[in-house]
C-alpha cells in the first residue's frame, strides 16, 4: 500500500471534520441563538461539506479495500464523517493501524 492512499484519506478526514464542526456551530447560531446572517454561512459550509464528504467516502473506501477491512470497520470509518469530531478520532486510529502496513515491503508477484 502506498503512503499517498493514507495521506489523501487523512486530508479529507480533517477537512470534512472541520467543515462539519463549522456547520454544526452555524446551525446552532441560526436556530438556537437566532444570529442574523447565519443562514448564508450554513448554506455555504453545508454545500462544501456535502461535496467534500463524497470525496471523503471515495478515499476512505479505497483505503479500506486496500487494507482489507471487514465491512463493519469500513462502515464505521465511512460514517465517521457525519458525526461531529468523530472523524478526528477515527483518523488517528486508522493512521496508527495503516502506517505499519505502508512501512512493510510489498510482496513481489511472480
Amino acid at each position: 500500500m502506498k503512503q499517498s492512499v493514507l495521506t489523501r484519506y487523512r486530508a479529507l478526514a480533517y477537512t470534512t471534520g472541520v467543515l462539519l464542526i463549522l456547520l454544526t456551530l452555524g446551525v446552532i447560531a441560526k436556530y438556537v441563538l437566532g444570529v442574523a446572517g447565519a443562514s448564508g454561512f450554513t448554506t455555504a459550509v453545508g454545500i462544501a461539506h456535502g461535496w467534500l464528504f463524497v470525496v471523503y467516502l471515495v478515499f476512505a473506501f479505497d483505503l479500506g479495500t486496500k487494507a482489507k477491512w471487514p465491512i463493519g470497520k469500513l462502515a464505521w470509518v465511512l460514517v465517521a464523517g457525519t458525526i461531529p469530531t468523530a472523524a478526528f478520532f477515527v483518523e488517528r486510529g486508522v493512521t496508527r493501524e495503516i502506517t505499519p502496513l505502508i512501512a512493510a515491503p510489498e510482496p513481489v508477484s511472480a
